[in-house]
Protein backbone atom coordinates (compact mmCIF):
# COMPACT_ATOMS: atom_id res chain seq x y z
CA UNK A 1 0.00 0.00 0.00
CA UNK A 2 1.16 3.31 -0.69
CA UNK A 3 0.09 7.00 0.33
CA UNK A 4 0.66 10.81 -1.65
CA UNK A 5 1.31 13.35 1.03
CA UNK A 6 0.38 16.75 -0.45
CA UNK A 7 0.71 20.39 1.04
CA UNK A 8 -2.19 23.00 0.12
CA UNK A 9 0.41 26.24 -0.41
CA UNK A 10 -2.37 28.43 0.35
CA UNK A 11 -3.07 26.87 3.64
CA UNK A 12 0.28 26.01 4.81
CA UNK A 13 1.77 28.32 7.56
CA UNK A 14 5.13 27.43 7.37
CA UNK A 15 5.27 26.32 10.87
CA UNK A 16 7.25 23.11 10.53
CA UNK A 17 5.50 21.16 12.68
CA UNK A 18 4.77 18.25 9.75
CA UNK A 19 8.69 18.49 9.65
CA UNK A 20 9.43 17.81 13.13
CA UNK A 21 6.61 14.79 13.58
CA UNK A 22 6.85 12.91 10.41
CA UNK A 23 8.81 9.35 11.66
CA UNK A 24 10.53 9.23 7.83
CA UNK A 25 11.29 12.83 7.00
CA UNK A 26 8.67 12.91 4.24
CA UNK A 27 8.67 16.92 4.53
CA UNK A 28 10.57 20.17 4.66
CA UNK A 29 10.19 23.77 4.50
CA UNK A 30 11.22 25.26 1.14
CA UNK A 31 10.50 28.79 1.04
CA UNK A 32 8.85 29.04 4.34
CA UNK A 33 6.05 25.95 2.88
CA UNK A 34 6.24 22.65 3.76
CA UNK A 35 7.22 20.53 0.66
CA UNK A 36 6.50 16.81 0.72
CA UNK A 37 10.08 15.99 -0.63
CA UNK A 38 10.31 12.71 -0.28
CA UNK A 39 6.15 11.46 -0.27
CA UNK A 40 7.50 7.87 -1.49
CA UNK A 41 8.51 7.20 2.09
CA UNK A 42 5.22 8.33 3.97
CA UNK A 43 4.14 5.31 6.14
CA UNK A 44 0.16 7.02 6.08
CA UNK A 45 0.04 7.10 9.49
CA UNK A 46 -1.49 11.19 9.68
CA UNK A 47 1.06 12.66 11.94
CA UNK A 48 1.28 15.02 9.99
CA UNK A 49 -2.42 15.64 9.36
CA UNK A 50 -3.22 15.89 13.18
CA UNK A 51 -0.35 18.50 14.04
CA UNK A 52 -1.42 21.14 10.90
CA UNK A 53 -4.02 23.26 12.65
CA UNK A 54 -4.86 24.81 9.42
CA UNK A 55 -5.60 21.53 7.27
CA UNK A 56 -3.17 21.92 4.67
CA UNK A 57 -1.70 18.66 4.31
CA UNK A 58 -3.62 15.48 3.03
CA UNK A 59 -2.52 11.92 2.63
CA UNK A 60 -4.11 9.90 -0.04
CA UNK A 61 -3.76 6.17 -0.70
CA UNK A 62 -2.79 5.31 -3.73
Amino acid sequence: MAFNPTVDEEKCQGCGECVDVCPVEVFELQGEKSVPVNAEECLGCESCIEVCEPGAITVEET
